[in-house]
């Protein structure tokens, strides 16, 4: 297997949720990771979306990297089948490992843990600790609530337009992954491609 392109940290649900087209997202995103010579960040898990998008990048023949808290591989939730799986101590291990194998972030539907990541490194990106693009997959509007909250946090003077300008969202992940990569600075050879 050749080395990959680029790396993508994808944050999403370890539940498939409501709408058949998150699932269908998710394998989407997966399929074009390994399609476009890529490689998958995410959080290890076997279940849900990660399980999806994890299963479509292998099935693709594309590269994935798991990391995992000990506490959740002992719950028997990791995905033995990644091309590599570490097994960390505590969340902050895993969400620092995961930041620094990938050259952008995009976040899918989620819960808790997805907004959490996605808010995480956001502050990071913000504060100059990383200057590494960041993507909201915003699918049927699933986003469109936490956008209107922050652009009253905006009206708010909490948090800054330049700050909102940090964030790439789109509906439409076969937009969004090439503008990701190409703000990330890497070969982008495919821009013109669809999956």
């Amino acid at each position: 297997m050749a080395d990959p392109l680029f790396s993508i940290c994808v944050y999403c649900g370890s539940k498939s949720g409501d709408d058949p087209a998150f699932a269908e997202s998710a394998q989407q995103v997966g399929q074009w990771i390994a399609q476009h010579g890529g490689q998958l960040v995410y959080g290890g898990g076997r279940n849900g979306l990660m399980g999806i998008v994890a299963d479509a990048t292998l099935a693709a023949g594309g590269r994935v990297v798991g990391v995992i808290p000990r506490a959740l591989v002992e719950n028997e939730w990791a995905h033995t089948g990644c091309t590599e799986l570490h097994v960390v101590e505590t969340m902050h291990d895993r969400k620092r490992m995961m930041a620094e194998r990938a050259d952008a972030f995009i976040a899918l539907p989620g819960g808790i843990g997805t907004f959490e990541e996605f808010y995480e490194v956001w502050t990071w990106r913000q504060l100059g600790y990383h200057n590494k693009p960041i993507g909201l997959l915003n699918l049927n509007g699933f986003y469109d609530p936490m956008l209107a909250f922050l652009s009253s946090v905006v009206k708010h003077q909490f948090i800054g337009p330049w700050q909102m300008d940090l964030i790439q969202s789109d509906n439409d992940a076969d937009k969004l992954l090439p503008s990701l990569i190409q703000a990330a600075g890497m070969p982008t050879p495919f821009l013109s491609q669809s999956i």
